[in-house]
């Protein structure tokens, strides 16, 4: 487990109007392009529900519960403007919106710190941090694994990033040999499935 920062500890609970601030996100994610089959909003949906999850299940407060659940809504807000860089474009998202909100320079300093971990590769940095990096790659470790990385496959070949299956196969196999879970929580639920998923993919990269 690691650390809270001196600031994170002696942090008081704010004026911040959370469900403010939640519904113009989730306003302004409906304007996300049609193109972004997995980072759609139905994505930070997803990552909002199983922070919250984590939170319960990890003995998080309420007070920082908050902040983690504003960063899941926020984490991909960048994709509003540019899908490129888009973790920075939703800190600099986050410190013009967040203050409408009354959430303070310090919490905001949190959630962009929180926001900046979920780049690929995942860098936590604080228990709070870990858990949202949990929380953006639950999938790994779930039965929808199979349906949430064909979405995507599609959204990379939408951006003609990529188009041949099995080249997406021999990708999926190298992100999951590298990826790790970094809460308990996850460890112990997700990890052992998202191992045969690896072996599954393995074996079968090893017929191409």
């Amino acid at each position: 487990m690691k650390e809270l920062s001196f600031t994170q500890l002696i942090e008081k609970p704010s004026n911040m109007d959370y469900k403010g601030a939640k519904d113009w996100i989730l306003s302004c994610l409906d304007t996300l392009s049609g193109k972004l089959h997995y980072h759609g909003k139905h994505h930070t949906l997803d990552v909002l529900e199983i922070t919250t999850e984590l939170c319960g299940l990890e003995g998080i407060d309420e007070y920082h519960t908050r902040l983690l659940q504003t960063a899941a809504l926020l984490h991909d807000i960048g994709f509003t403007k540019n899908n490129k860089d888009h973790e920075i474009i939703g800190c600099d998202m986050s410190r013009e919106i967040l203050p409408q909100f009354g959430y303070t320079d310090g919490e905001i300093n949190i959630i962009c710190g929180m926001i900046m971990a979920t780049k690929i590769p995942q860098s936590p940095k604080t228990r709070f941090e870990e858990i949202i990096c949990d929380a953006d790659l639950d999938y790994l470790g779930r039965d929808d694994f199979y349906s949430i990385g064909d979405s995507l496959f599609k959204e990379l070949v939408e951006y003609e990033v990529l188009d041949d299956v099995r080249a997406w196969n021999r990708i999926q196999v190298g992100f999951l040999e590298k990826h790790k879970y970094f809460t308990q929580t996850n460890i112990d639920r997700r990890q052992p499935v998202k191992q045969s998923y690896l072996d599954s993919l393995k074996e079968l990269v090893a017929t191409y």
